[in-house]
């Protein structure tokens, strides 16, 4: 029996708590009132097709926490999409919603006293937001992934949403014509399932997967097909006896399998907020872990799966090939993954991939053996330097040329640096500069997939970089730097560049530099005002007071 309040108010013999005829009105009978309280969080919503199947799934989480003797408690959490909300004003919600996702699950699970959760999420910060709520609660818990879209087909390619935003950009150069456009956007999205792509939703669920908060294979399955389903009734199975087990979050998040999850990311190719989540549940966990820890990480791990944005296949490929189970036994096998860390059923990661083979299936080029990796070392580079004191993030996978210099272009909003690329103002060799879009200056942090797919679509993926205290989709690929921090609103040395400064992006070197005097720069840091907040009440100004910096995982507590 669980020691949460709830059942020790019970087996304390409150048996005539008033409390229990409002139990009894939602569907309780004597004997469910010796049983464990499980809160199920649901993240269903139709406002996105990531999270637009999870009704179904709450219901099979249901009954699998029935059927191991528990008591489920159903309850709703928020999501945002941020594919619908890119490139506008509602993006800058979406890096918020992580804590208000993770406000709400605690406050949910605490106030009604339960015994464990089983949360289910599809977008970006459902995962991070869950997880941020079950290391602040420490009750036994687990994490369903609400599953990952299947691929949409043209002409005999695959597609993902990133295919519409870069066909955008191929459209404004000329390179398609409208007839193909659209034919892009109706293709790209057929139906229930986050964004098809190694992007950040499928790249935080196999990192939980990696981590041992959900169960091995279910990272990588389809929304739609019936294992999810089946899965998920197990997860409601697995959850209960954690509870009877009292096997806990902050048994399982630890410092080792954080360094697990961490070099999955590495190894399939995954999205840069992992950095930024990852800091943020370290944070909660209290787990000792900073952005300096990617780079060590990074400098052991190879890159294995050919996935997109910048590879060929999807996330349901990598399932068929093997899924992270593979991925896992083969980074265990060369001693880059705690085999002894524990997971939600209790095994260790090196008792769950005990029976999986070392190498990967030799009819299929998803997962690269071994001897033969994508890139040699992981492609997520922390680079620091006067324009980045405290860091940033590249992501150098499919990049040509891992430094460039050249002069800034700088905006001050996303919007005003798409318009630029759209109009067609952008040459080979420019730097862009997207500042004041951080977590404080935003507020919200946004992901600037509009502008860098534009480029993409334009033909200059390889001949411009950009810069931004702003951060990216998990579809952004090309040579781009993110996360700066300090951030311009607050006084980083990227609030101070000016229209062409020479900046130098180093990723072998990992170093970013503004090539202007420390003499002119402190000139320019006297004469430099912070800018009016954008938002002074509501739930951005609230967030912008409260925030950290992005090199803290932009935390709020």
């Amino acid at each position: 029996m669980s020691k949460n309040l709830r059942s020790q108010k019970i087996t304390q013999g409150l048996q005539r708590s008033p409390n229990r005829a409002l139990l009894r009105a939602v569907g309780f009978k004597d004997a469910d009132f010796t049983k464990p309280i499980v809160g199920i969080a649901s993240a269903h919503s139709t406002i996105t097709p990531c999270n637009m199947g999870i009704a179904p799934l709450a219901t099979e989480a249901e009954a699998g926490i029935r059927a191991a003797g528990g008591m489920p408690q159903l309850f709703g959490t928020i999501t945002v999409s941020d594919g619908i909300s890119m490139g506008t004003e509602g993006m800058k919600y979406s890096l918020v919603s992580r804590d208000v996702i993770a406000d709400s699950i605690e406050t949910a699970c605490n106030a009604q006293s339960m015994d464990g959760v089983l949360a289910i999420g599809g977008c970006d910060k459902n995962m991070p937001g869950a997880m941020i709520a079950m290391a602040r609660m420490n009750i036994p818990a687990i994490f369903v992934y609400g599953g990952t879209i299947k691929p949409g087909h043209l002409n005999g390619q695959d597609l993902t949403l990133v295919s519409s935003f870069e066909a955008v950009g191929q459209y404004s150069a000329g390179r398609i014509d409208e007839a193909m456009l659209y034919a892009v956007e109706r293709n790209a999205c057929p139906g229930a399932g986050s964004c098809g792509g190694m992007f950040t939703a499928n790249t935080m669920a196999t990192a939980f997967e990696a981590m041992g908060m959900s169960l091995m294979y279910s990272s990588t399955m389809s929304t739609i097909d019936l294992e999810k389903a089946e899965n998920t009734a197990l997860a409601g199975k697995v959850l209960v006896e954690a509870i009877r087990k009292q096997i806990l979050p902050r048994d399982i998040i630890t410092r080792k399998s954080i360094e697990n999850a961490i070099s999955v990311v590495m190894a399939v190719g995954g999205s840069t907020n992992a950095v930024l989540h990852f800091l943020a549940i370290a944070h909660t966990a209290e787990v000792p872990f900073t952005i300096d820890d990617f780079e060590t990480i990074r400098e052991r791990v190879p890159v294995l799966c050919d996935l997109k944005p910048s590879g060929r296949y999807v996330t349901t490929d990598l399932h068929a090939a093997g899924g992270m189970p593979q991925v896992m036994k083969m980074l265990l096998t060369h001693g880059l993954l705690h085999g002894d860390c524990l997971t939600i059923t209790g095994d260790t990661i090196a008792e769950r991939l005990k029976d999986i083979p070392e190498a990967p299936p030799a009819n299929q080029d998803v997962i690269r053996p071994w001897s033969n990796p994508i890139y040699a070392q992981g492609h997520l580079v922390i680079l620091k330097g006067n324009l980045a004191t405290e860091g940033a993030v590249a992501k150098i996978t499919g990049v040509k040329k891992p430094q460039m210099t050249g002069p800034a272009r700088v905006f001050e909003s996303e919007e005003d640096c798409l318009a630029a690329i759209l109009a067609g103002k952008i040459s080979a060799g420019d730097i862009l500069v997207i500042r004041y879009e951080g977590p404080k200056g935003g507020p919200g942090m946004r992901e600037m997939l509009a502008p860098t797919s534009a480029i993409i679509g334009a033909g200059l993926g390889d001949a411009v970089g950009l810069i931004t205290d702003g951060r990216f989709s998990g579809g952004t690929y090309g040579m781009v730097v993110g996360h700066i921090a300090p951030e311009a609103f607050v006084g980083g040395t990227i609030a101070l560049v000016q229209e062409g400064d020479k900046i130098t992006i180093d990723a072998p070197g990992r170093s970013l530099h503004l090539h202007v005097s420390e003499t002119e720069l402190e000139q320019r840091r006297v004469t430099w005002k912070p800018p009016v907040p954008r938002y002074t009440r509501g739930v951005l100004a609230k967030y912008a007071r409260l925030v950290s910096t992005s090199s803290l995982g932009a935390v709020t507590d």
